[in-house]
């Protein structure tokens, strides 16, 4: 494209914006793939908000849910001693006095990781949506409707790798 023209000059003319998420399957016969292409920031900033969003909202309810579980399950049974001499034999008791408040407390949990993960898919989709849409019309390249959806796949790698912490050396 020549440094004079103009940007939008590599936009089919009867261009319309797919409607979200308009994935198409990759592989098959030439005439039942159609490709759908992103050409303005804006759709290209919105494809990847919308997927990062959902993507992040799924992790984190999925990380949530397990964590209520081991909670609720985990502290069920705890062995407890019922006064003998030196613990020589401890027994298993239900702990029912804590059921009621962790059922008042456990609710909250995937509220927040919704909450968190809500915050953190506009930031970080806005971000690399805003950058992907830069670059890509900077070289006058059309988007597939698949690169939204496979950076946001790695926003969430991202995230959930920098989560554990990296200690040790050699």
């Amino acid at each position: 494209m020549p440094a004079s023209a103009n940007a939008t000059t590599w936009i089919p003319e009867a261009y319309k914006t797919p409607s979200f998420p308009s994935l198409y399957w990759l592989i098959g016969p030439d005439d039942l793939v159609q490709p759908r292409f992103l050409y303005h920031v804006h759709d290209i900033w919105r494809f990847t908000l919308f997927w990062t969003i959902i993507i992040f909202e799924t992790v984190h309810l999925l990380a949530g849910t397990y964590a209520v579980v081991i909670v609720w399950w985990g502290g069920r049974n705890r062995p407890k001693e019922d006064g003998k001499e030196n613990g020589e034999e401890k027994r298993l008791e239900r702990c029912g006095d804590g059921s009621l408040k962790k059922i008042k407390v456990l609710w909250v949990v995937p509220v927040v990781y919704g909450i968190v993960a809500g915050v953190e898919a506009v930031l970080a989709g806005s971000v690399v949506g805003l950058i992907l849409g830069a670059v890509y019309n900077a070289g006058g390249f059309k988007v597939s409707t698949w690169i939204p959806f496979v950076w946001s796949l790695v926003s969430v790698l991202v995230l959930i790798v920098s989560s554990f912490s990296i200690q040790g050396g050699l």
